[in-house]
């Protein structure tokens, strides 16, 4: 038994809004203990905590930062069930910005987060038989195709992309590591219609799924005792437009 955890939580970094959230809910509906980390407290993270969850401040812009988290969820836990990395930025290249610091700051929170989190809580998800535990890395559908405005952005997921194979190797046959490039899954409250229309232009399928979406292929990999090292592509075809 786990350290307050009757069952192996599944760790979701940045779980306090949109497909964090989600798998954050649908988690604890089927009763699978869940630990939350956030950075900012939205409003989502006190009905988590009310669901059961055990939601943990993370600061993943600095090692300290990561360093700290890793010892609070060691500290809670002394198994995991999954890792699912989430947490995200999305920055822009900005005249106002230096570009050194946006490259830094997107390969801190899409590379050295995940790399540094999935070493330090390795022993957590080893030792629970074959494909007895998980890593999903999000990533993003610009990885296959780059983006003239978010340069580092994109570059950053595709590192994370790299990690993916690079874990599944390591980590084979107890872990398995899988990766999923979303695009244009949900819309910001704030999008208007014209940019809607044309987003929504951009796939074959003509929607914006939802969350549902992510949270069905994420079981999918959870229960899956074979599916490893494979970044699994939710675009809605964009590719062949």
């Amino acid at each position: 038994m786990d350290k307050g955890f009757p069952i192996r939580p599944v760790l979701i970094t940045g779980a306090g809004r949109r497909i964090g959230l989600a798998l954050a809910k649908d988690l604890l509906a089927r009763q699978q203990p869940v630990i939350a980390s956030y950075r900012t407290r939205y409003p989502a993270i006190d009905e988590l905590e009310q669901a059961g969850a055990l939601c943990l401040f993370g600061d993943f812009s600095t090692d300290d930062g990561i360093n700290a988290f890793a010892a609070s969820v060691m500290a809670h836990c002394s198994g995991l069930r999954a890792i699912i990395h989430n947490a995200s930025a999305w920055q822009a290249e900005s005249p106002a910005v230096a570009h050194s610091d946006t490259l830094a700051a997107m390969l801190q929170i899409h590379v050295n987060a995940p790399y540094l989190l999935n070493l330090q809580l390795e022993p957590l998800l080893r030792g629970h038989g074959l494909a007895g535990a998980d890593i999903i890395h999000f990533t993003d559908y610009v990885v296959e195709r780059g983006s003239d405005k978010h340069i580092a952005y994109a570059a950053s997921k595709a590192a994370l992309d790299n990690l993916t194979r690079s874990f599944a190797r390591k980590l084979a046959p107890e872990v398995k590591v899988n990766a999923i490039a979303p695009a244009m899954i949900v819309f910001n409250e704030d999008d208007d219609a014209d940019y809607r229309k044309e987003a929504l232009n951009k796939s074959l399928m003509k929607i914006a799924p939802g969350e549902s979406e992510i949270v069905s292929l994420v079981n999918y990999l959870l229960e899956s005792n074979y599916v490893t090292g494979r970044t699994h592509a939710v675009d809605g075809g964009r590719p062949l437009r």
